[in-house]
């Protein structure tokens, strides 16, 4: 499969989040939203960049030391702190936009240096009754805007006008971003796409006596050679045992013929993530007993996407699986009756999915689990897992983890998959092995 590293134009699609954005406050409102900070990895050594998400998503702007403002109705209602062009650092650092390239390219009406925050920011802030920030984010902002604040204060008796509500930019931000665009969507196609060729590759070239750091090698190298340059969260690659475990990240184990490798790896395109899980044997051929764990999570993965269409809540999909699991392994001789199946299914059968791989937005509304709606995306990722320490359990099953991901939109009418290019039947998964 070919993919298109044409990277899709969102100038657009960030202007048009801003104005909505900007309808949603109360009156005399201002928004205030910070990048997030580079994170140091050892010394003078920092771990690859990333924008914060509410950040990137309202301004497309990706470079540190940055805050967003939003001003309705004012003379310049969207304002731009960032660092100062500097040749200097620019030669060791690399390029940046500066306060033109902040208006010229980013669209900010008004661009001021950062070293000037903590002087025009109290001078913005009068007059504006509520002040919309993200009180979950970790950037600063908690302890600044008490500061801005409280200069203001020093000045009332001159006139000045003081914020009375500092108010969670998350409620309506997060709402947003739940709800994905046409242009969101073709990325996390793309995305999707990319992930599953690196899936597909895996599957074809694992053998036995591979690392699972190898295998993950394997899945990077195809993220990056298709544009992504980035996993969207730390590679799971466990092989017999291992795969039991829910967030195995060693990968640092030799695969062994006749064991099966569970791989959940997903890229990072654009900011936009995907999250796809394949289960598949290490040699050729899935053992008869892997085979019958594979079809009962096969079967709680298809019917549990069934669910999934505009009215239905959220939760239907999760109870679908239990109940598809649950039967299957009483089917098999590993539950009886009633007894407790987490033992074996410990986890929930998704989330959403979006700039985070774990996204924002509210699963519940007033105690009651939220309905699906057009746009949202979420990931459906039913598991059994059978670790080799249980006890009561026949020693054919033990050491067999599967769990099977897709990535999936709720559209008008029920559901598409975006990551559909992968084979999730044994037979498809063994024909490529071939």
């Amino acid at each position: 499969m070919k993919n298109n590293l044409k990277k899709i134009d969102m100038n657009s699609e960030f202007i048009k989040r801003r104005k909505q954005l900007c309808n949603s406050l109360i009156e005399d409102s201002l928004v205030i939203v910070a990048s997030s900070s580079p994170k140091q990895r050892n010394s003078d050594a920092d771990y690859s960049y990333r924008q914060d998400s509410n950040f990137y998503y309202l301004s497309g702007y990706s470079e540190p030391e940055s805050v967003l403002v939003l001003s309705p109705g004012s003379k310049h209602e969207y304002i731009m702190f960032c660092r100062d062009r500097d040749p200097e650092r620019e030669q060791w650092d690399g390029f940046r936009s500066g306060q033109e390239g902040a208006k010229e390219v980013f669209g900010a009406d008004e661009a001021y240096s950062i070293s000037k925050i903590h002087s025009v920011m109290p001078e913005l802030m009068q007059g504006k009754k509520n002040i919309y920030f993200s009180m979950s984010a970790d950037n600063g902002l908690s302890n600044w805007i008490p500061m801005w604040i409280e200069d203001l204060r020093k000045n009332t008796r001159a006139g000045v006008e003081v914020p009375e509500n500092l108010v969670s930019l998350d409620s309506i931000l997060h709402e947003m971003r739940l709800i994905k665009s046409d242009k969101e969507i073709e990325i996390m196609r793309k995305a999707g796409s990319i992930t599953c060729e690196a899936h597909n590759h895996a599957m074809s070239s694992v053998k036995p006596g591979m690392f699972e750091y190898q295998l993950e090698a394997e899945y990077l190298y195809t993220f990056a050679n298709n544009g992504a340059r980035f996993p969207a969260y730390n590679s799971i690659v466990g092989g017999g045992n291992n795969s039991c475990i829910l967030h195995y990240n060693e990968n640092n184990s030799e695969l062994n013929d006749g064991d099966l490798v569970l791989v959940d790896a997903g890229c990072e395109y654009d900011y936009y993530a995907s999250d796809v899980t394949r289960t598949f044997p290490v040699g050729k051929k899935f053992t008869e007993e892997q085979k019958l764990i594979y079809e009962v999570v096969l079967e709680a993965h298809k019917k549990s996407m069934e669910e999934i269409k505009p009215g239905n809540p959220w939760n239907k999909t999760h109870d679908k699986s239990v109940e598809v699991i649950t039967d299957g392994l009483n089917d098999l001789g590993l539950l009886q009756g009633n007894q407790d199946y987490s033992k074996f299914y410990m986890h929930r059968i998704g989330h959403w999915l979006g700039m985070d791989v774990h996204d924002v937005g509210n699963y519940k509304r007033d105690g009651e689990w939220r309905d699906f709606e057009p746009g949202m995306v979420m990931t459906i990722e039913p598991g059994i897992y059978i670790l080799d320490s249980l006890e009561d359990v026949d020693t054919k099953w033990l050491g067999i983890g599967i769990r099977i991901e897709d990535d999936v939109l709720v559209t008008e009418t029920g559901f598409e998959i975006l990551t559909p290019d992968s084979p999730r039947e044994i037979s498809d998964i063994e024909n490529l092995k071939a």
